[in-house]
């Protein structure tokens, strides 16, 4: 017959038990850096989409805005759930320089729960060729 102390002193099973507790934690950890991995892309991604929009408006002839909004989303690259809204062309009054400015929001998701919608905004000043 096994006594009171002998089960109580039994340890069978609870490497099983403590992992089952840690491993929701860990796969959460892991799907998150997945989800700041994406961000990070979507950022890069923004960012050469402005810089070539950039060089694209210091041609001469110097190209239209909507010639420049065109190259925005041409150049975009990166995971693509997210969303790009229309790049703004900005021409100062003197017509020395324009502004360009690209918004992007990158929604997360976690497993279990929806995480928060990151946005990224971005704009570049660049000077054009009379």
């Amino acid at each position: 017959m096994i006594g009171k102390n002998q089960i109580l002193r039994n340890e069978e099973g609870a490497v099983v038990v403590e992992f089952a507790l840690a491993l929701p934690v860990m796969i959460l950890f892991v799907f998150g850096l997945f989800q700041l991995a994406l961000v990070f892309q979507a950022n890069s991604g923004v960012q050469h989409a402005l810089g070539e929009a950039a060089r694209f408006a210091t041609i001469y002839p110097t190209p239209t805005d909507s010639d420049i909004q065109q190259r925005v989303v041409e150049s975009d690259f990166g995971t693509h759930n997210g969303k790009l809204e229309q790049a703004t062309v900005v021409t100062d009054m003197t017509g020395d320089f324009k502004t360009i400015s690209i918004s992007y929001t990158q929604p997360t998701d976690f497993i279990f729960f929806e995480g928060p919608t990151v946005d990224i905004q971005k704009s570049k000043r660049v000077y054009v060729a009379k």
